[in-house]
Parts: C-alpha cells; structure tokens; sequence
C-alpha cells in the first residue's frame, strides 16, 4: 500500500516530475494536487482520513504554503506535513518548525533526502497494517 500523499505546487512541472519520481522510487500513491492556498485547504480539512503525507510548496497561484501548515496543525498523529522549497532558509525553517511541519527540504539539493523520508514514512504506515 502506497504512502496517500497530498501534493501543494503551483509548477505543474515540478508537481508532475515530482509525483513520477516519488511514484516510482518512494511508494508513494498521490491522491490529489493543489496549486493554491484556498484549495489545499479545502481539500485537506474535506478528506482529513485520506492521506498520510502533504508535500507543500511555500509560494503558491494564491495565497501561501505557509497557510496550508497552519490549516494542517490539528492533523492525526499518524500524518505528517512537509515543506519542499527553493527558499529553504535557516528562517523558514525555523517558522515552519513553529507551524508543526516535520521535516523542510530545499528543492534544489535535498530530493534525495525527501525520497528517503517518503521511504521511511510508507515502511511505517505499512508497518501498522495488518499484512496479506
């Protein structure tokens, strides 16, 4: 079973590379996309049972990313929220540590990390599931 992940990025190149590659070398299995604050927002509080991951962006069509973690701050345990920036300051990170997200990653140089912590997050929730 594949991680539900719900991606947050306005670059549809980015968003379609990005959901392939971690489709294919990290398990896994998008449920939904947004390019917006309003809308990951909505859909986000809508399906609160239907994914386990949110990768967001910070700078978004509308609004910011920094919106979505705020909405995303009552989430269950077992989910968790990620920032993948190109403005992965020392100062972002600090505020979205203040927001709740648990890990920051740079788009630039950290993909190979965020592949590894989806690795690691979809070994955890499987390992909470009952096996075939």
């Amino acid at each position: 079973m594949g991680l539900k992940t719900y991606i947050v990025e306005d670059n549809a190149t980015i968003r379609d590379n990005l959901m392939a590659t971690l489709e294919e070398l990290a398990g896994i299995d998008a449920v939904g996309t947004a390019e917006t604050e309003n809308e990951s927002k909505a859909w986000l509080l809508a399906n609160a049972q239907q994914w386990d991951l949110a990768i967001v962006d910070l700078f978004l069509k509308q609004g910011s990313g920094l919106g979505v973690l705020e909405a995303c701050r009552n989430r269950q345990p077992h989910q968790k929220v990620i920032v993948l920036s190109n403005y992965a300051t020392a100062d972002i990170r600090k505020r979205c540590a203040q927001l709740g997200v648990d890990a920051v990653f740079d788009k630039s140089n950290e993909i190979d990390a965020l592949i590894d912590y989806c690795i690691e997050q979809c070994r955890s929730i499987n390992a909470g599931q009952p096996q075939p």
